[in-house]
């Protein structure tokens, strides 16, 4: 359960009593909690057990549990005994659990436990089944009399995983935190692997030297420490979940390798950040903090709706959202304390119609290699994870990528990076603004290393043992090549959840990634949509409606379907547009117009494709019924101009040229020879 990562510790959440009955007759991820709450609150195991079918045995084990736990409260962290305190700790109480109890620090509770002399041992998994000998185990903590860890005195790194996996954060961490153990190895220093989710390759037996499967938490992360003693510590490669715990354990002296977390800390929090920023004279959206309902309306009405809301330090755009007025705002306000109860959530002025750009980099602490500029080909607004994104960049004009490449270099320079860092722009009417800067492993580096045949989290554990950027080869301040064009585009589970609202937004919806590469931007583009499932039709009708913001665009777009033999379908203001620029279209009602709409022509198949662009808030319905309908029916369904742009291009390259295939060892090599 504490694996889970639910942002609070199992047994210490505050749940309803009047909802017990509910919650266990009917199974959700929240049932456990109230089998436990029930527990506490005096329902029997006969009770339970009726409610959910749960075999008594179990329950037994788990009131067992509640009934100790609840007698603990009574006694104190000064008055405990070492006997109950094992006793506790063989039962799988957490020191966070036990802290919360006695009203103290998780740490007090930490080192009362050890004074005592009450500390984790580590058993071994054999990982060859005792048919051979086993020479990388799997290790796990518990509270018995003997320890099988058996480290050795070598010089050691300790990687933090990226604990469970979930929508929002996926396989790209795996992939650092893979590279980073084979760069240790190669390196001759022993890697140790700490994650508790085995359905990751970082877990596998011959992945790492040792691998503890351990929750990724404070207490637990402490006790391998204290057992294998590393002389170094990883936290850039898990994502959020390790640099949550980069400042705690540097606290209590434990070595983190790479960016100092202060600057990690720093990257996070809005003032120190924005007043780096404005010591850089680097552009950022106006932005303000709320801790309140009321704090949160002022600071959105001095910046202006829409506004961009999201708690600090969450993974994946979390609990983000675009507030297009005031009482989306208290809305939000009211359900975020969920996601950010001890830290501020966050205002930024949203900026509409802007590029959004992201940027991989590396750094040795006085050096900088930007690794790739990629260009989104989603609008700003959708969340770099839902996004697809070309590296070479397109359309960004060569004196603005050397403006981001000068605000890239100063920014890893300021925050002191050592290893890896990702940023993220915006480009709004020729003005670079940064929008966020994570001094950590990114999603797009495992496209970036494929795409430029360089493999970037290497070259960060190199550079985090103190190795320097000149060493590899690399000149200060350059970029790397590549030799074709590469998008990358995200591959979305609606088709498996029907009825859940496939619109895009801040808060990152999609299960994977997929790349396509091209001679050109059209053939990597259609490749790439081809692997996400979405291939895009060679001829048929294609259905438009598009906000007032776009219609001249849409014409210019549209007349390239024409070209192409598709015909055109439109609502009624755009269909005037695209009459008025000379194209043949027919007129179809919007969804709260009445019918035939759009959505009766896509379930009788006669549209093929459908560009849609809303207007905010009061098109969400008309946007949420046309896209649910378009993944239903297995209709490619584009929200933004540069995505129809960019399925235009792809189409032309379809039509011109057969599809080719190259492996990237080809293309690393042809590269090479060429450079």
């Amino acid at each position: 359960m504490r694996s889970l990562e639910t942002g609070k510790a199992f047994g210490t959440e505050k749940l309803d009593a009047a909802l017990i009955s509910n919650k266990l007759i009917t199974p959700t991820p929240d049932r456990l909690n109230y089998v436990r709450f029930a527990m506490a609150s005096g329902y029997s195991v006969a009770d339970i057990h009726e409610l959910t079918s749960i075999d008594p045995w179990f329950l037994e084990q788990m009131k067992e549990v509640v009934d100790f736990e609840t007698s603990l409260a009574q006694d104190s962290l000064v008055n405990i005994g070492a006997a109950s305190f094992r006793r506790a700790k063989r039962y799988g109480i957490s020191d966070a659990q036990l802290a919360k109890s006695w009203a103290v620090e998780e740490i007090a509770v930490r080192e009362r436990r050890k004074q005592l002399g009450v500390a984790a041992v580590f058993s071994r998994v054999d990982t060859c089944a005792a048919e051979f000998e086993s020479f990388t185990p799997y290790l796990y903590s518990n509270y018995e009399s003997s320890c099988e860890a058996d480290p050795v005195d070598r010089k050691k790194v300790m990687i933090l995983g990226s604990g469970p996996n979930r929508i929002g954060q996926g396989i790209e961490f795996d992939y650092c935190c893979c590279h980073a153990s084979f760069a240790l190895q190669e390196m001759g220093v022993e890697s140790i692997m700490v994650n508790c989710n085995p359905e990751t390759v970082s877990t596998d037996y011959d992945t790492s030297d040792r691998l503890y499967f351990e929750p990724l938490t404070l207490e637990h992360v402490l006790n391998i420490c204290d057992t294998e003693k590393p002389s170094g510590v990883i936290v850039q490669f898990g994502g959020q979940t390790p640099l949550n715990l980069a400042l705690p354990l540097k606290r209590l002296g434990v070595p983190i390798i790479g960016t100092d977390p202060a600057n990690i800390d720093l990257a996070e929090d809005r003032k120190l950040f924005g007043k780096l920023l404005d010591d850089l004279a680097i552009p950022c959206p106006a932005n303000g903090s709320a801790t309140s309902v009321e704090e949160a309306c002022a600071v959105a009405r001095r910046l202006g709706y829409p506004v961009l809301v999201r708690p600090s330090y969450v993974l994946g755009g979390r609990a983000m959202v675009i507030a297009y007025d005031e009482e989306m705002v208290k809305q939000y306000m009211r359900e975020a304390v969920t996601f950010s109860q001890e830290r501020p959530v966050l205002v930024d002025r949203f900026l509409e119609n802007a590029t959004e750009v992201d940027v991989d980099a590396l750094a040795d602490g006085e050096d900088v290699l930007i690794a790739g500029i990629m260009e989104h080909i989603e609008e700003a607004g959708v969340h770099s994870g839902d996004s697809s994104c070309v590296l070479p960049a397109q359309s960004i004009p060569p004196e603005t990528l050397r403006t981001i490449e000068d605000y890239t270099i100063r920014l890893a320079k300021a925050l002191h990076v050592v290893g890896l860092m990702n940023v993220q722009y915006a480009i709004q009417n020729g003005t670079v603004y940064v929008l966020e800067v994570n001094p950590r492993a990114s999603r797009t580096v495992p496209y970036v290393s494929k795409a430029t045949g360089v493999a970037l989290p290497k070259i960060a554990v190199g550079l985090m043992c103190g190795r320097k950027l000149s060493g590899y080869g690399y000149t200060a301040g350059s970029t790397l090549s590549v030799a074709q064009d590469f998008v990358k585009s995200p591959v979305f589970p609606f088709n498996k959840f029907p009825g859940v609202d496939p619109a895009l937004g801040p808060e990152m919806r999609s299960t994977g990634e997929v790349m396509g590469v091209g001679i050109n931007f059209g053939e990597a583009f259609l490749k790439a949509q081809i692997s996400a499932g979405t291939p895009l039709p060679a001829k048929g009708t294609v259905f438009l409606s598009v906000n007032d913001h776009h219609k001249s665009e849409a014409a210019a777009v549209a007349k390239r379907f024409v070209e192409m033999g598709f015909s055109l379908v439109a609502t009624r203001g755009t269909a005037a547009v695209l009459r008025s620029a000379g194209l043949q279209c027919r007129t179809v009602l919007k969804v709260n117009e009445g019918r035939p709409n759009v959505v009766d022509l896509l379930k009788g198949g006669s549209v093929q494709l459908a560009i849609y662009t809303t207007t905010g808030a009061p098109a969400f319905f008309d946007e949420k019924a046309i896209r649910r309908s378009a993944v239903m029916y297995r209709v490619p369904c584009i929200t933004t101009m540069s995505g129809a742009r960019a399925a235009a291009d792809a189409i032309a390259a379809s039509k011109r040229d057969p599809i080719r295939v190259w492996s990237l060892q080809e293309i690393h090599e042809s590269h090479k020879a060429t450079a």
